[in-house]
């Protein structure tokens, strides 16, 4: 509902998904992104993956947390699992894909 919620909010003020070029992208930080990323692109025109987000959430840990901190890391099969279904997804249905956060920068 929310995502379709930011469609109308935009068209309220302006701006037309599809119109004059106009690409409306989502954020893809929560595990509820990876498993439902196909209702989501019916609605947005691709995904920017932040990986921090989804690590630590998809780990279930506080990556700032001194005590499970070392727990935390992109490459776990977990995490590369949600990646490569974000990826694919937005692949098949011919939409962009991007990814920010540590481990694209390391």
């Amino acid at each position: 509902d929310m995502a379709k919620e930011v469609n109308e909010v935009l068209e309220k003020n302006g701006l037309k998904r599809g119109e004059d070029g106009l690409k409306v992208q989502m954020m893809a930080e929560l595990p509820s992104n990876v498993f439902l990323a196909d209702e989501f692109l019916e609605y947005f025109d691709g995904f920017s993956i932040g990986s921090n987000d989804l690590t630590q959430l998809t780990l279930g840990l506080d990556r700032d947390s001194g005590l499970v901190a070392q727990y935390f890391d992109e490459r776990n099969p977990a995490v590369m699992k949600g990646l490569e279904t974000l990826i694919k997804a937005a692949k098949a249905k011919g939409k962009y894909v991007g990814i920010c956060g540590q481990g694209p920068s390391d």
